[in-house]
């Protein structure tokens, strides 16, 4: 094709894409985004980098998305606290944001909620919406659900559900010690481990569980020394940031040689404190893995490229796909619409079909089980540059992972 051709079918393609999203009110309208998380604190590292994704796909999606829209992110610290999340969540309202989106903490979100849904009661016509990527305490699509509030990642059952499917089969756990954060996520893994694995596998042992602060604790070292001595083969972590860094350097520091059944392992500081010495036996439930093809391996490389860092909040491009195609469905970017189009919604995203669930806003997703392992011809990916790893070694569709909800509605 010369150079002249090839131009002109460009220029067709470009003014095709143009006239057929002329049709919708809101071609052209820029939707700002409210990022609310942690920017500071022992939490800043996971923050930092999430940010960095959100506005980096909010370039990529500007750029092409079925409604047209431009999308900017506006990034508000919360310190990781519910109270300066409700401060964060004003600043966003004063500034005319209808979109806030936050994830680290499920205390932050369950205050995001509520202050959402009391805003928008009292104030028609100036709706906010809450999109939720990390967030992952089950409640707050059970009993704490609400229609203001959407959410992209795999909640904690789900995500024990995927990991005790994949446990059950191995036949080396016989003893798990239970390690998480004090507070609702974590306190809602211990729980659900416990039943999962009293159903799936009975003969396992529970010989320990501990409960401590959320991003307090610097030296792990007295945790390691009672998983040593309960004679546990096998660690299940919802932790995350620097409770998950610190914990596994301890068990380096120690030589302790469990597995760990981890939800974050791939979160900012925790592969580079993993290193060689967890190779084989740290593993991650999540819905995305270090070594997945297609556009995911696009946006992880490119990622890298300008950041020379990893990309591994994969929510943040389920939220970009989906709001592009409510708004166009919607012909609106009003979040009264949207929020209508949401409901039962079906996109393709990095990871296959995924579906916003109508009854409770919980996003429908595959998930994977990943080892960290050294680097082969397979997977390639570097992960923090380290020459290590998530490979994955099993992925569930959709329905395995899928639990049912409790939520009772009310729509507006």
């Amino acid at each position: 094709m010369t150079f002249t051709r090839k131009f002109s079918s460009l220029t067709i393609g470009a003014m095709l894409a143009l006239s057929a999203g002329a049709a919708f009110a809101q071609k052209g309208e820029t939707v700002k985004i409210a990022w609310i998380d942690p920017l500071t604190g022992l939490m800043a590292p996971v923050g930092q980098n999430q940010v960095k994704s959100f506005q980096f796909l909010a370039e990529q999606f500007s750029k092409n998305n079925p409604a047209g829209v431009k999308f900017e992110i506006i990034p508000i610290d919360n310190k990781l606290s519910p109270a300066e999340t409700l401060n964060a969540l004003k600043s966003a309202i004063d500034q005319g944001v209808r979109y806030v989106t936050q994830g680290n903490g499920s205390g932050a979100a369950a205050a995001l909620i509520d202050a959402v849904a009391k805003h928008n009661e009292r104030n028609p016509g100036k709706e906010v919406l809450y999109l939720n990527h990390s967030a992952v305490d089950p409640d707050l699509t059970n009993s704490k659900c609400n229609y203001w509030h959407f959410r992209l990642d795999a909640d904690t059952s789900m995500k024990m559900e995927a990991l005790t499917t994949f446990m059950k089969d191995q036949k080396d756990i016989q003893k798990v010690y239970l390690l998480n954060q004090n507070y609702a996520h974590g306190q809602q893994v211990a729980k659900y481990a416990k039943e999962n694995l009293a159903r799936k596998r009975p003969d396992v042992q529970i010989v320990g569980e501990d409960l401590h602060p959320l991003a307090q604790v610097r030296d792990f070292a007295p945790y390691i020394a009672k998983i040593k001595a309960a004679g546990a083969d096998s660690v299940i972590t919802g932790n995350w940031g620097s409770d998950l860094t610190l914990l596994i350097k301890a068990a380096n520091d120690a030589g302790l040689n469990v597995k760990f059944y981890t939800y974050y392992a791939g979160v900012s500081g925790t592969p580079t404190a993993m290193g060689a010495a967890a190779a084989g036996r740290v593993y991650q439930v999540a819905y995305n893995h270090s070594n997945m093809t297609g556009v995911a391996r696009k946006v992880a490389d490119d990622y890298k490229a300008k950041f020379n860092d990893d990309w591994y909040t994969g929510s943040t491009y389920h939220i970009y796909a989906m709001l592009g195609e409510a708004m166009a469905k919607a012909k609106s970017t009003d979040p009264v619409k949207v929020a209508a189009a949401l409901e039962g919604l079906r996109v393709k995203s990095f990871n296959g079909e995924v579906e916003m669930r109508k009854t409770d806003h919980q996003m429908q997703q595959p998930l994977y089980i990943s080892v960290w392992q050294k680097t082969d011809a397979k997977n390639k990916y570097s992960v923090e540059n380290t020459g290590y790893t998530f490979a994955e070694v099993k992925a569930y569709d959709s329905y395995v992972s899928s639990t049912p909800t409790s939520c009772q509605m009310k729509r507006p």
